[in-house]
C-alpha cells in the first residue's frame, strides 16, 4: 500500500482536516492559521481535507461553510479538498494490509463492559484485551481492534519536545474500524496524511495524545512519519475546548481581519494595533514576513 506520490513533492506539505460538525469557530481557526503560516512562510503546501467520516455527528452545509469562511479570510488551498467519507475502499485496503500481518481481532465489548473491568488512561478506559483470544460462539457485530506493545512510542513534538507513549498500558489495543461499519478516525488521518504525501502536520494540543498510535499504525502500514507540532488550544471561560459541544461561536466573517488577527494574536505574534483595521491581503503579508515559532505559548 504504498501512498499516492509523485517526484516532485515539495519539502513541506501541511494540511487542515476539520470535521464538519458544525462551523469554523476561533479554536479551530488558531489551528488553521497556524498551519497555515507555517506551511506559506516555509513556502510549502497547503492541503484541506474534510474529515466527515461519522455521519451522525456531521451538520448538514457545514463543510461547505467551512471551505466559504476559509475563503473569506484569505486561506487559498492547494490541490482538490479531499472528503474522508469518499475514501471507504482506500481504509478497507490498509485493514486488509494489516490483517495479512495478522495484527486484527474483532472485538464485540461494549464501552460499559470495557469501563467495568479496565483501568482508566490517556483517554479513557484502557481497553483490558478481553476478545483477543477470540469471541464465543453466536456473537456479531463486531469491530475491529489493532493489537499493540508497551515498547514506547516516541516523536519530538516541534514546540513540546520529545514525547513518549507505552501503548498496551496507555490505551490498549484501540479500534480501527467500528461495530457500525464506520473506520475510526486513527486509521483514516493516517491513511490520508500518507497517501497526499503530507510532511508537517501542525493542529491542535487536544490531538497530542493520538499522534504515538498514529505513528505506530505509520509503521505497521510501511508509512513515513510526518513531522508534527502541536499548537495550543483555545478554550472557554470554564476551561473546556472550544467546540461544538460548549457551544463555541461561529467566525464572524463579517470581521475576518479582526478574527485573523485574535488568532495570531492567541499564538504570541504581536500584530500593530492597526493591523485590524488593514485588508485581508496586508494582514496575511505582515503574518508571513513576522511568523515566529518560538513566540507561542
Amino acid at each position: 500500500m504504498a501512498p499516492d506520490r509523485n517526484t516532485t513533492l515539495p519539502n513541506y506539505r501541511g494540511r487542515f482536516a476539520p470535521s464538519p460538525t458544525g462551523p469554523l469557530h476561533s479554536g479551530s481557526l488558531v489551528a488553521a492559521v497556524g498551519s497555515y503560516l507555517e506551511a506559506r512562510s516555509r513556502q510549502g503546501e497547503w492541503l484541506v481535507r474534510i474529515e466527515n467520516l461519522d455521519p451522525p455527528r456531521e451538520v448538514a452545509g457545514a463543510a461547505k461553510e467551512i471551505l466559504d469562511t476559509l475563503e473569506v479570510l484569505g486561506m487559498e488551498w492547494d490541490g482538490e479538498v479531499v472528503y474522508q467519507n469518499r475514501r471507504n475502499e482506500i481504509y478497507q485496503a490498509a485493514l486488509a494490509a494489516l490483517e495479512q500481518q495478522g495484527l486484527l481481532y474483532p472485538c464485540i465489548c461494549s464501552r460499559k463492559e470495557i469501563a467495568d473491568s479496565s483501568i482508566i488512561g490517556i483517554d479513557g478506559p484502557v481497553y483490558p484485551g478481553t476478545c483477543r483470544g477470540g469471541l464465543p460462539a453466536g456473537r456479531n457485530s463486531t469491530a475491529l481492534r489493532v493489537l499493540t506493545h508497551d515498547d514506547p512510542i516516541e516523536f519530538k513534538d516541534a514546540l513540546r519536545g520529545l514525547i513518549r507513549q507505552q501503548l498496551a498500558s496507555a490505551t490498549g489495543d484501540f479500534v480501527l474500524r467500528r461495530a457500525d461499519g464506520i473506520y475510526a478516525y486513527q486509521l483514516a488521518v493516517v491513511v490520508d496524511d500518507a497517501a497526499q504525501g503530507v510532511t508537517h502536520v501542525v493542529r491542535g494540543a487536544d490531538l497530542l495524545d493520538s499522534t504515538p498510535r498514529q505513528i505506530y499504525l505509520q509503521q505497521l502500514l510501511g508509512y513515513s512519519t510526518p513531522a508534527y507540532m502541536h499548537l495550543p488550544v483555545v478554550t472557554n471561560k470554564q476551561g473546556e475546548k472550544l467546540s461544538k459541544q460548549t457551544q463555541a461561536a461561529a467566525v464572524d466573517v463579517s470581521r475576518p481581519v479582526a478574527q485573523l488577527v485574535e488568532a495570531v494574536r492567541f499564538l504570541g505574534q504581536t500584530p500593530p494595533a492597526e493591523l485590524a483595521e488593514s485588508s485581508v491581503t496586508s494582514f496575511w503579508q505582515w503574518a508571513l514576513e513576522n511568523w515566529q515559532l518560538q513566540k507561542i505559548p
